[in-house]
């Protein structure tokens, strides 16, 4: 018989593997930021991802997010 591997659906989220702590331990936006860098640089190594490309789409949602918070903010002092 075949064994099947568990479904990982939206509403389920992967066990934590154990890890070694050397240093102190990284607050979740470090832990997110160094896995999004690894990701970027492993998809650039392998010819998927052009890097100067994505950085361009990233500062300019940054900009968008940045001024969607500032009108908000504006919004609610009014």
């Amino acid at each position: 018989m075949k064994k099947e591997k568990p479904s990982s659906g939206r509403g389920e989220q992967e066990p934590r593997r154990a890890r070694i702590t050397t240093g102190r331990e990284l607050t979740e936006v470090e832990e997110i930021s160094a896995r999004l860098s690894a990701l970027v640089n492993l998809l650039a190594e392998r010819g998927i991802l052009n890097v100067k490309e994505y950085e361009r789409i990233v500062a300019m949602r940054l900009h968008e997010v940045s001024k969607a918070t500032a009108f908000e903010e504006l919004d609610e002092e009014l």
